[in-house]
């Protein structure tokens, strides 16, 4: 089994949805949606936050947020 690549980025842009932009520390962009835990707990995401995104090997263009702010692994 393959692992998720987990890093931090900023939001760039709200898309309706709940679906994100996010800039990764390497410039790369990402479209991202929010994970069940986040939505579940209404935490609020709003442009410029700094969020903790996993990313599939196997599709490099998508991710998921699974942490707003940046968690200490």
């Amino acid at each position: 089994m393959s692992e998720n690549l987990i890093i931090t980025g900023k939001i760039l842009k709200v898309i309706p949805g709940g679906d994100f932009k996010v800039k990764l520390e390497n410039d790369h962009i990402l479209h991202c949606h929010v994970s069940g835990k986040v939505r579940k707990n209404y935490i609020k995401l709003v442009l410029g936050d700094l969020v903790t995104v996993e990313i599939s090997p196997y599709d490099l263009t998508k991710g998921r947020i699974v942490y707003r702010g940046v968690r200490p692994y």
